[in-house]
């Protein structure tokens, strides 16, 4: 892929603002073999095991990242941004990142109807956005699953039936929640078919870390329990980001087939605003605040700031450095609703003015995004 710079803020964001996001994709040179790990560390809201992510980094240059996604509809801004920071903060720690598009996947989870045409589409519509958004894909490879597969098939498919002669149905079916479904639902066979393959993958892609959501993290548990059954040694570490809730009260995870409960990464900044206006955000309770966490997860990673612009008589502007400033005010009610929902709100749309201004611009891109909207969003 062709190198695309550091996300950089809408114009009119202050310098400080854009070189914060900037900072995210800088060169692995720069960095300590400490910072290198905090770096990577900073991503997980769980990391199994911290010691190992430490040795690998002491023993191996360039440790290989496993990331992978399902092609399934309009992309949500958790997808498309805090993606986009992580897979820079993999980057820069000096990591090569491998970006799975698991077409045949999505294919097996019955999305878009099955329909491979269907999922390849979204999945270009993917990469569209990534490359707007600013990944830094220097250290950044795109494999689609179904290509790969073919190409090594003497590889991949004695992996996949050795994973699954080693583990009975019931193990299996924990580990369905990594394709959205529950453990109760009556699952095709093909979907029981499917973590074999996704734990499959971790080895088949030779990853040393897997950087995935918490609803992942069984079946990359899946992969280390592998590991002991074959005797290896070296066991993939397990990365796990923070998964953003909705904007609805008790949502713990937005909802493709709800689009108020999401920002979608091409959603116009009408749009961006009302979903936030509308978004459960309770005084002075910071705990399941949908609110505070696109701020925690968004915007200080991407600007290093939040800003807030509101009049002297309601207290005046307030720059906040720190996540633990702005709860402490706002757990004492000097920070409202009514002053943290239109900072949010601005935050969120610079990030996304350059995504939007290439889907208007550039003509493949827009036929892309117009074509994914036509397309039934299939849970």
């Amino acid at each position: 892929m062709d190198p695309t710079p550091a996300p950089e803020a809408a114009p009119g964001a202050s310098s400080s603002s854009s070189s914060a996001a900037a900072d995210l994709a800088g060169g692995v040179a720069a960095l300590t073999l400490e910072e290198r790990f905090a770096t990577l560390r900073g991503i997980g809201e769980e990391c199994i095991q911290e010691d190992e992510l430490m040795r690998l980094l002491q023993n191996k240059p360039v440790p290989i990242c496993y990331d992978g996604f399902e092609p399934s509809g309009r992309m949500h801004i958790a997808q498309g941004i805090v993606k986009t920071i992580n897979v820079n903060k993999m980057v820069r720690a000096g990591c090569k990142v491998k970006i799975w598009i698991a077409d045949w996947f999505a294919q097996l989870n019955n999305k878009m109807g099955g329909d491979l045409k269907k999922i390849q589409t979204v999945g270009r519509y993917m990469i569209e956005i990534w490359k707007a958004a600013g990944m830094n894909l220097d250290g950044v490879e795109f494999l689609w699953s179904s290509e790969e597969i073919n190409k090594r098939a003497h590889e991949y498919w004695p992996l996949v039936m050795d994973i699954a002669r080693k583990n009975n149905v019931k193990r299996i079916t924990r580990c369905c929640q990594i394709m959205g479904r529950s453990d109760q639902e009556e699952l095709t066979a093909a979907q029981i078919f499917y973590p074999c393959m996704q734990c499959a993958d971790i080895f088949f892609l030779k990853a040393d870390i897997c950087q995935l959501g918490m609803d992942q993290r069984k079946v990359n548990m899946l992969a280390r329990e592998y590991c002991d059954d074959i005797k290896r040694k070296n066991k993939p570490i397990i990365l796990s980001h923070h998964m953003l809730p909705g904007f609805k009260e008790g949502q713990e995870k937005m909802s493709k087939s709800d689009p108020s409960s999401a920002i979608f990464m091409e959603d116009d900044e009408a749009q961006v605003n009302v979903k936030i206006k509308q978004a459960f955000c309770p005084p002075k309770i910071v705990e399941g605040n949908p609110c505070l966490e696109y701020i925690k997860y968004i915007v200080f990673p991407w600007f290093g700031k939040f800003e807030v612009i509101r009049k002297e008589s309601n207290g005046g502007n307030k720059t906040f450095l720190t996540m633990d400033e702005l709860i402490s005010e706002y757990e004492s009610g000097a920070l409202h609703p009514a002053d943290v929902k239109p900072a949010l709100a601005k935050a969120i749309n610079e990030i996304l003015q350059p995504v939007r201004d290439h889907f208007n611009n550039n003509s493949e891109a827009k036929v892309l995004l117009n074509t994914v909207k036509k397309y039934r969003v299939s849970n």
